[in-house]
């Protein structure tokens, strides 16, 4: 399956402009974020955040969304936070701040739990904020052209909402290093530690890439691919004991009695496409 951006529709809610994001959806069921604020490299304001968390929020609850895939106009996919917005923010009340820094948490969170496949394509730096996007990413392709820094600690502030998609994405000890020293680091080095998932030669590749990426997603049943996600989020950071055991049990016993279940056997058995393909 290629996909043809002049195949995609925009959504019927035009975004404001102003918030640097366009929404688009193919026939086949893939929903595409553009951050598309490229002379500000892409960085995100309030008006960024609000829509960006609104997308993701009914991205979640509607039907046939197969899977997202996010990337960027220009130069860079996100160079983090906007200095005005910043600059706004450092004049707000602490309980202003709190309500701020809540929304931002609550829009990374909307992003890793859809129960979608999501997909960052990286051909260019992401700082900041851009690097916790791409970390809650399912996946992330990147290119050389790819580049990041968490130097939030040299403006006098930390990573922080996005602390927990980062330390989960290239480990608490490299994010103990980069945390604190703020050193760029680059796109081999991001793949290395886990934070993309392929490095690819160039944008071309990259782009075929996510195809093929999207082409085995759309192969498999959109019921199990949501649960075996959610399932992944469920055992991460559990111990390996009989509660374990249990979860992993009662989860295949209930996915085995579902219509889609039924219909992918049957489909196999029969050597025939199943309804999901048909």
């Amino acid at each position: 399956m290629s996909i043809d951006p002049n195949e995609l529709a925009p959504h019927t809610e035009i975004p404001d402009l102003e918030a640097g994001v366009r929404l688009e959806f193919s026939p086949s069921g893939l929903a595409v974020v553009t951050l598309a604020k490229p002379e500000k490299h892409n960085c995100f304001d309030e008006l960024t955040i609000d829509r960006l968390s609104t997308i993701f929020y009914d991205l979640g609850r509607q039907d046939g969304v197969r899977a997202l895939m996010i990337r960027a106009e220009g130069a860079s996919f996100s160079a983090g936070g906007d200095i005005a917005w910043m600059r706004r923010q450092a004049t707000q009340l602490y309980d202003e701040n709190l309500a701020d820094a809540r929304g931002l948490a609550v829009m990374f969170a909307r992003l890793d739990r859809l129960p979608i496949p999501t997909i960052a394509l990286v051909d260019g730096p992401a700082y900041g904020g851009g690097v916790g996007v791409v970390a809650c990413c399912d996946i992330a392709l990147g290119t050389p052209r790819a580049a990041f820094a968490l130097s939030e600690a040299k403006i006098g502030l930390m990573p922080a909402t996005i602390a927990p998609y980062v330390m989960r994405a290239i480990g608490a000890r490299n994010c103990r290093r980069y945390f604190q020293t703020t050193e760029r680091f680059d796109a081999a080095d991001a793949y290395r530690m886990g934070l993309l998932s392929e490095l690819l030669p160039d944008a071309a590749a990259a782009e075929h890439r996510a195809d093929r990426v999207i082409e085995a997603i759309f192969a498999a049943a959109p019921g199990a691919v949501a649960r075996g996600k959610s399932l992944v989020a469920e055992l991460e950071g559990m111990a390996f004991d009989d509660d374990m055991g249990e979860l992993t049990a009662v989860a295949i016993a209930k996915r085995r009695a579902t219509e889609e279940a039924k219909e992918g056997l049957s489909a196999f058995l029969e050597k025939r496409r199943p309804a999901w393909l048909a």
